[in-house]
């Protein structure tokens, strides 16, 4: 058990608070983002997420029930779930500015909030995202499917790091406090993958609706996020051939492994 929580600790760091924080520190380099660069990162992530999520996390799902109804109401309250939180977030970030009588739209103070407001909601964001890798330990142990969907929230968190940073910078922050606040806002995503273990190893059924929830909070990321995003930052057909790349390299990486669900 120790050794266990360790290595879903020391995960999580790395790919949830150092991605966000190599995102911040690529953004202190170049100071502005490659929108073509941006782009084919997200839509690379996107289909690697993608796959994950229908190859690995749905299988184990209906694997550890009987109910082959209870995973897709779960993926679909998961999804339901991290869209509202989105939606509140959003509504909060709205209010804040209309509630402030000097607001500019380009103004330096708002580019301050903006980078705050973004990184309260990748903060937040990240802890059901996170719960994909704790449920992936409870399920399988310390793995390669463990390490593989731990990367993939790293990947999709550098451009997020760089989106924290680069408005802090532009407004005049230090580069060291930019990637500090980018980095705090990955700690969400070790608090998640503890939840995400603790209440998957109770019993499989438990195992079955938090994957399943991570599941549909991860398909949130992909479809409202990540290729939006990706489509607004660069309008190109090789954006979906990325996100095609991405969902073909996780099919090799799942099953070259010995690991996948398929009968």
């Amino acid at each position: 058990m120790p050794q266990t929580l360790f290595f879903i600790v020391l995960l999580t760091l790395v790919t949830g608070v150092g991605g966000l924080a190599l995102g911040g520190g690529l953004a202190t380099l170049f100071k502005r983002e490659s929108p073509q660069a941006t782009s084919l990162l997200l839509s690379f992530t996107a289909g690697l997420m993608l796959c994950i999520v229908s190859f690995d996390m749905v299988p184990e799902a209906m694997e550890a029930t009987d109910s082959v109804y209870l995973p897709p109401i779960f993926l679909i309250a998961g999804f339901a779930i991290t869209f509202l939180l989105n939606c509140w977030i959003d509504k909060s970030a709205h209010h804040a500015d209309d509630s402030n009588p000097h607001h500019c739209a380009c103004g330096h103070h708002d580019l301050h909030t903006a980078g705050i407001v973004l990184a309260a909601a990748v903060a937040l964001h990240n802890m059901p995202v996170g719960m994909a890798v704790g449920t992936t330990v409870a399920a399988e142990g310390i793995s390669y499917a463990s390490i593989l969907a731990a990367v993939t929230i790293g990947l999709h968190n550098i451009p997020e790091g760089m989106s924290i940073a680069i408005p802090l910078l532009h407004d005049g922050s230090k580069a060291r406090a930019a990637i500090a606040v980018a980095a705090l806002s990955g700690l969400p995503t070790v608090a998640g993958a503890l939840i995400g273990y603790f209440i998957g190893s109770h019993t499989p059924l438990a195992l079955a609706v938090i994957m399943s929830i991570a599941g549909g909070a991860m398909l949130y990321v992909v479809f409202f996020e990540l290729l939006p995003e990706a489509y607004r930052q660069w309008r190109s057909k090789w954006t979906i051939l990325a996100t095609v790349l991405g969902f073909a390299l996780g099919i090799l990486l799942i099953f070259s492994h010995g690991h996948g669900h398929a009968h």
